[in-house]
Parts: structure tokens; C-alpha cells; sequence
């Protein structure tokens, strides 16, 4: 594997027929799940590394975000990526920047309207990956619903050639959705209200519920009883991430919450039918946790 710091290297290394795998670091096994999902698509995996401060809306936030660049090359190689983009903040902004990417509607429920700007920071940073490296396929986790649905929205507007895959939400053995922001839960119990909520809600709507506000209503309080305190339960549609009232299409019901200092968001993809898309499971600890020789 090499690791570059820029897209002419990129280029290069990678001229055509690429797998990218956008990333902020500090990988867990739900990156790697995308570069499984990569590989299986494509000769060549290309995976950026790059904390975006565009897309935190505080400064302490972005501080905190964890870093570790041996670590993850470490594991970044041993999962089959060929080329690991590293950016610095020159490469990726060298003027500040004075253009931002947009995408209206999709971006506004839900996280949109609890971390304004956000989305605007995703749009941009995506799509200057999705021009600079050209990649022919881009893979996101379904961890990250309204993101993804973002996502494929920018791509289909701004005609980038390339296919967006979803890769399903690979949890810890206890059901908490892997984030690299894990390591900063003191909580633990608090933190599962999340997924035992979304669990208990999926349950309801494979027995028949298709209410969105008796669903919404299960999560809340299955992670409120919990201790979690949550910003918002909603069931959008999948490809719009538009909030709906009655699950007659493809969707997906979302949560976010704080537990202690640490937000956490997570959800459940559903059918009309009722069948959910849970995520996987490991059977062991999380690498987020190992200590690596590096």
C-alpha cells in the first residue's frame, strides 16, 4: 500500500477504475466492511483519510475527534486498500475555500436542522473527492442514512460518473453502531438505549405498525428509559431523507441522542413490508479498542 498527500498522486497511482472509501480516520470494522464492499467492485481501493472541519459545527468537537494516522494505515493495509490519501488542510482547501456544495432538501431534516452546516461541509469535502480522484465507485455506510441519501443526491445532480453503495451498519457485539466516537462513551448502558430502541421499533413494524409516530415513540423511550437524551426520532424516506407519516416505501428511521458529553446517531433501514435492515454484528471486541504495535 502507499500512502500520498494529493490528488495528482492519486491520479497517478489510481488513473481509472477506482473503489474510494471516503474516511475521517480512526477506522473501525465498519470502514473495512466498505472496503470489502470495495474490493468485491473493483482492482483498485482507494480510501481517504481526512478529519473535514467544514462538517463539525464546534471547534471543541472537531479537537476531539481522534486521530491516529499509523494506526490506521496499519489497518488500512491489512484490509487490502492500495492507495491511502492523506490529505493536509492546503491540499484539500488552499484557499479556504471560497466555493461550498449545497444540496437542498435532503440535507434539511434531521441532522440538517440540529448541526447547521453540516451537510454543506460533507457536500463539499465529497465532492471535491469525487473530482479529484475520479473514482468509478464510492463506498458509504448505511450508518450514516441521511448522509448517504445526501450523497447520492449530490452525485446525481452534479452527474458525477460513478455508482454510490450503501454498506450495511456493523455493530459491536452489543448491538452499539460502530463510530470512532465510541471511545468516548463513559456510559455504556446509556449508549445502547439507541439501538435496544430502533430494535424494539423494527419489532413493531414487522408486526404490522406503520405508524411513523407510534415508532418514533418506541425509540424515544426505550433510550430516554435508558438516560440518553434525544434530539430526535424520525422516520424519513430513504432516498429523500424527507420525514414521513406512514412506512409505504422505502425508508429508514433514524435517531440521535447525547450520552453524557458524546452524540450518537444510528438507525434501522425499513420496507414497506416491515423487513429491516439491523446491521451486522462482530462476535468480538472492536479494533477501536486494541492497541496496535505500531
Amino acid at each position: 500500500m502507499r500512502t500520498v498527500g494529493t490528488f495528482a498522486e492519486v491520479r497517478v497511482a489510481a488513473p481509472s477504475g477506482a473503489a474510494l472509501v471516503p474516511t475521517m480516520g480512526y477506522l473501525h470494522e465498519g470502514h473495512l466492511a466498505c472496503v470489502e464492499a470495495a474490493r468485491a467492485r473493483s482492482d483498485i481501493v482507494v480510501m481517504s483519510l481526512f478529519v473535514n472541519p467544514l462538517q463539525f459545527d464546534s471547534s471543541s468537537d472537531l479537537d476531539r475527534y481522534p486521530r491516529d494516522l499509523g494506526r490506521d494505515a496499519i489497518l488500512a493495509e491489512s484490509a487490502g486498500v492500495d492507495l491511502l490519501f492523506a490529505p493536509n488542510i492546503g491540499e484539500m482547501y488552499p484557499e479556504g475555500p471560497a466555493t461550498r456544495v449545497r444540496v437542498s432538501g435532503v440535507s434539511e431534516a434531521m441532522e440538517g436542522a440540529h448541526r447547521p452546516g453540516h451537510f454543506e461541509g460533507v457536500a463539499t469535502v465529497v465532492a471535491k473527492l469525487f473530482a479529484g480522484i475520479r473514482p468509478e465507485i464510492a463506498c458509504f455506510g448505511r450508518k450514516d442514512a441521511q448522509q448517504l441519501a445526501v450523497v447520492r443526491t449530490l452525485a446525481r445532480d452534479l452527474s458525477f460518473p460513478l455508482e454510490i453503495v450503501g454498506v450495511s451498519t456493523v455493530r459491536e457485539a452489543d448491538g452499539l453502531a460502530l463510530s470512532s466516537r465510541n471511545v468516548r462513551v463513559e456510559d455504556r448502558e446509556s449508549a445502547l438505549g439507541l439501538s435496544r430502541g430502533l430494535f424494539a421499533a423494527a419489532e413493531a413494524a414487522a408486526s404490522g405498525e406503520r405508524l411513523a409516530a407510534p415508532l418514533e415513540q418506541i425509540v424515544t423511550e426505550v433510550a430516554t428509559d435508558t438516560g440518553a437524551k434525544v434530539q430526535y426520532a424520525t422516520l424519513a424516506d430513504r432516498h429523500s431523507a424527507a420525514p414521513i407519516e406512514h412506512l409505504d416505501c422505502e425508508a429508514f428511521l433514524a435517531v440521535a441522542a447525547t450520552v453524557g458529553e458524546v452524540r450518537l446517531i444510528d438507525n434501522v433501514f425499513l420496507d414497506p413490508d416491515g423487513h429491516a435492515d439491523l446491521g451486522t454484528r462482530l462476535a468480538h471486541p472492536s479494533i477501536l479498542y486494541e492497541k496496535l504495535n505500531l
